[in-house]
């Protein structure tokens, strides 16, 4: 059967006794759960004692499906080592862990999974390998949060269908990656201000990225960034700006507040709601509307809007 692996790692600037206990306790998985983000009213139930070997977590919810995990190999401050059972949609076992190097007050976290799939769907390892590759990297971003400060600033709300009106935007355009969108943002934000004040546009639409591409990989985000502009707004002819348009549509709403960091949760839980629901999708573009922006705002904060236009 074909085999697939994946691994993520994080530094963190958090003790290797800390990190440790976050990953061997399985009560603070339902923290950091880049899974369990997109189907809160999962059903969980964990051994009594959720820290040692033979331990259990197992979950039932209507999105993220059934299964469960069981330690294998706890060494203290160094490995741990589970058993992943897939029980619904589909049935499968993985083998899975966590290993801890420390670096004096930090610790460098790698997530591994190794699994097979039946020789007549060798044809989804690239897929499975990316989206498990994605989450993986999530749910280490959120590790990271919950072990410097104590929380993780990542909240969604599945707002749900909604008529979005006709929306003109004026902007630059950039790739980067899924990871690094939210660096990116920032410093494309100073650079559409800079060139509005040289073409003098007024500041005061909303700001708004276009995604236009979003797949993993070092540059898999094709975006532009702008702002709401007057439909009757023409733009110089020499302008450096990007004019985009859409029509009034039905959209399905997310509402992400917190980090940019996290950005990429709403992406990921829209997209999962968005097949459970079984929605057809303009597969064009998604919108994120940059409610609230910093410095005005603090960063754990932020209300971001993500709209993914249905098919008519």
């Amino acid at each position: 059967m074909p085999s697939w692996s994946v691994a993520r790692s994080i530094e963190i600037a958090a003790p290797v006794s800390k990190v440790y206990e976050l990953i061997a306790d399985f009560h603070t998985w339902t923290s950091w759960s880049p899974w369990l983000i997109a189907d809160p009213l999962t059903t969980i139930q964990i051994s009594d004692v959720p820290d040692r070997v033979g331990s259990k977590y197992s979950w039932k919810g209507e999105v993220i499906g059934q299964g469960e995990i069981t330690h294998l190999n706890l060494e203290p401050n160094r490995l741990v080592q589970t058993d992943l059972r897939f029980i619904r949609p589909m049935q499968a076992v993985c083998k899975t862990g966590f290993q801890l190097e420390s670096h004096g007050q930090k610790t460098l976290l790698t997530w591994n999974i190794d699994g097979s799939l039946p020789w007549f769907l060798f044809w989804l390892k690239p897929a499975i390998v990316d989206g498990i590759g994605d989450d993986y990297q999530r749910g280490l971003l959120m590790i990271r949060e919950l072990a410097e400060r104590g929380k993780i600033s990542s909240q969604i709300d599945n707002m749900g269908i909604e008529t979005f009106a006709t929306l003109k935007i004026a902007g630059i355009e950039g790739t980067t990656g899924l990871f690094e969108f939210g660096q990116s943002f920032d410093q494309m934000r100073s650079r559409l201000d800079l060139e509005y004040r040289e073409e003098g546009l007024p500041l005061e639409g909303l700001l708004v990225s276009v995604l236009k591409r979003t797949t993993s990989g070092p540059q898999g985000i094709e975006f532009l960034i702008g702002r709401a502009i007057p439909d009757s707004l023409v733009l110089p002819s020499h302008s450096k700006l990007v004019e985009w348009r859409y029509p009034a549509c039905k959209v399905f709403h997310i509402r992400h507040t917190g980090s940019h960091e996290h950005l990429p949760n709403a992406l990921a839980v829209a997209d999962r709601l968005v097949k459970h629901q079984r929605l057809k999708l303009d597969k064009r573009f998604k919108l994120l509307i940059h409610t609230t922006l910093q410095p005005e705002t603090p960063a754990d904060q932020l209300q971001t809007d993500l709209y993914l236009p249905l098919r008519a």
